[in-house]
């Protein structure tokens, strides 16, 4: 059997090199790659290279005789999604060109599956294909019970493009949260490590010391955008690192937890009421308040991408009753040529 010759395709720009091969040819292990890699089997425009070689647009890739795969190993397809998920999946899209799609995700739609999960984005993406030959990829995560802005890869090298961009922290993330009381000062910047913690209850953080072992430091920017009296405010809240839980322990710890937090928040409301029962506060939806209102991001094909998310159900409705006056979100926009330079301060 004859060596086998790929090009890399422009869609494909960046991508690691045995990420490649695993995806065009999925009963490839790691090991074989590093193998054929070591010996020289596998070449890239006839040089030798490593397994974690970032390809390039129209590079030859030559592979050595791949063995014949079995009719039986071949991957079965996902089927259909019912008609209604499908409207519900189409329903959340917000943007959509040949390299990226962007969502706003309902609170309450786990991004993965779990223990129990069997309801979850990442089931549904092949209802997200638009004629791609591809489903498309996951590049960031949400909380179950966050809602707003996510951004999904319609290829390899959108994928590790979007990647790189989420890792090199280019990405401004914007939050809308309500909380109990309100913040003193009205805005500046919670630095505060966390680390993982082993209590009960799921998955957990929570604050630690500079020093402590296994701490990952976390920063967050926060503003005021409004109040009601001591009792509630409006906090605009922009991430600078991305550990989990931030927002949500970073807000907590500054002595306004989120509202409807059930893993973070108080035990009881102002007037003593039980918040952990799934009841309302009082007309207030016991639900968690955290909302991915804007994101800003280099486009994997240049230029930049500026996307907003309405308020979901449950925070309209709060903000109605609280009396908060919430902007339009802005129409998606991808500006050619510009660049996403962090902001002083960010």
């Amino acid at each position: 059997m004859n060596n086998e010759l790929s090009t890399v395709s422009a869609d494909e720009a960046e991508i690691r090199l045995d990420r490649w091969l695993r995806r065009r040819f999925p009963k490839l292990s790691q090991g074989q790659i590093q193998k054929w890699c070591r010996t020289g089997q596998l070449r890239v425009d006839g040089r030798r290279v490593e397994a974690g070689t970032r390809l390039k647009p129209g590079q030859a890739v030559r592979l050595p005789p791949l063995p014949p795969v079995h009719p039986t190993s071949r991957v079965t397809p996902a089927p259909p999604l019912d008609r209604a998920t499908q409207a519900a999946l189409e329903a959340m899209v917000l943007y959509c060109d040949e390299a990226v799609i962007a969502l706003a995700k309902p609170a309450g739609l786990p991004v993965q599956g779990g223990a129990g999960i069997t309801r979850h984005l990442d089931a549904w993406l092949d209802g997200l294909r638009f004629g791609a030959p591809e489903r498309p990829r996951l590049v960031h995560r949400l909380d179950r019970e966050t809602s707003g802005v996510m951004i999904l890869a319609r290829g390899p090298g959108a994928a590790a493009k979007l990647a790189q961009v989420f890792r090199s922290r280019m990405v401004k993330k914007v939050y809308w949260s309500v909380v109990w009381g309100r913040p003193e000062p009205f805005a500046g910047e919670i630095d505060l490590p966390l680390v993982r913690s082993n209590g009960s209850g799921g998955e957990r953080v929570k604050p630690a010391s500079q020093d402590e072992p296994k701490a990952a430091p976390a920063r967050t920017h926060y503003r005021t955008l409004d109040t009601v009296g001591q009792r509630f405010a409006w906090l605009e809240l922009s991430p600078l690192t991305g550990r989990t839980h931030q927002l949500r322990v970073h807000c907590a710890a500054l002595g306004v937890p989120i509202l409807g937090d059930a893993l973070y928040g108080p035990r009881e409301d102002p007037l003593g009421r039980r918040m952990r029962e799934g009841s309302s506060l009082g007309d207030l939806p016991n639900r968690l308040h955290l909302h991915a209102r804007r994101l800003v991001l280099p486009h994997p094909l240049g230029g930049v991408l500026e996307l907003e998310a309405e308020l979901p159900p449950h925070m309209q409705k709060t903000f109605h009753l609280l009396g908060f006056k919430a902007p339009p979100a802005a129409p998606p926009r991808r500006l050619d040529g510009a660049r996403c330079d962090p902001e002083p301060g960010w």
